[in-house]
């Protein structure tokens, strides 16, 4: 095969299924109302429901344990909105596309940000939280920083973030994407995934199989009252294991 033969092959790979695998983003319609699914997460909570990712041998759902909840929140179950941005020095034009996001982002939405290991700049503040309150967004988590903590904290807005500094982000960087897959730690998130947050952190469901774990996460719960049961009974741990229960 001679040089530019072998250019040529190379140069026609199929990067269909690549692209297919990295790019998909789900459409996946439930059995129940959107609203439902996501009420019946919230009396859930996020480690019944990473173990039950882990029967899906889904092992990488939880985002990083550096993000924190800014409060102690019960919790919350939204649809992801993915931003990604990165640091950059250039200000014309962010503002502008900032809007065209904020105008796209709905109710029930759970925005995911990925700031591309940005630890300069907040991407969130008091004004955002204000803005998607009022827009019925369920919470927001930023894979960075955040600022005007008190003005979150007054709005009752749920935030998980990284870091707190009172840096601003126009000229420090600039959003690039929204609802794409993002990749946050080892977590790769889709636009319309399940996404849960409470006092334990932030749990990405995927979208294409987010009613068969609620199911089993709501046997899971129901199994727990039992064996929660039995331990106040004063039975043995012997007892419980051969009953099946678990610790």
């Amino acid at each position: 095969m001679s040089v530019d033969q072998y250019k040529k092959e190379v140069g026609m790979m199929n990067l269909e299924q690549l692209i297919e695998s990295r790019e998909y983003i789900p459409e996946t319609k439930f059995p129940i109302a959107g609203k439902e699914l996501l009420q019946r997460f919230e009396q859930l909570y996020t480690g019944a429901v990473n173990d039950v990712l882990r029967e899906f041998c889904c092992l990488n759902q939880a985002l990083p344990g550096y993000i924190l909840p800014l409060r102690e929140y019960d919790t919350i179950a939204g649809f992801a909105f993915t931003v990604k941005s990165s640091p950059n020095v250039i200000i014309q034009g962010e503002m502008e596309f900032r809007t065209q996001m904020l105008d796209e982002m709905g109710e029930d939405a759970f925005v995911l940000w990925d700031t591309s290991h940005d630890d300069k700049a907040t991407l969130w503040g008091g004004v955002m939280s204000a803005t998607a309150k009022g827009k019925k967004v369920k919470a927001a988590c930023i894979d960075g920083g955040i600022r005007d903590t008190r003005q979150i904290l007054a709005a009752d807005f749920p935030v998980f973030y990284k870091y707190r500094i009172s840096n601003g982000s126009l000229g420090r960087c600039q959003i690039t994407h929204y609802q794409i897959p993002i990749l946050v730690g080892d977590v790769l998130i889709r636009p319309g995934d399940v996404v849960l947050g409470d006092m334990d952190g932030v749990l990405v469901v995927p979208r294409d199989m987010a009613y068969k774990v609620l199911l089993r996460a709501e046997e899971i719960k129901e199994n727990e009252k039992t064996i929660f049961g039995w331990v106040k009974e004063g039975q043995t741990i012997q007892q419980i294991k051969e009953k099946g229960g678990y610790f």
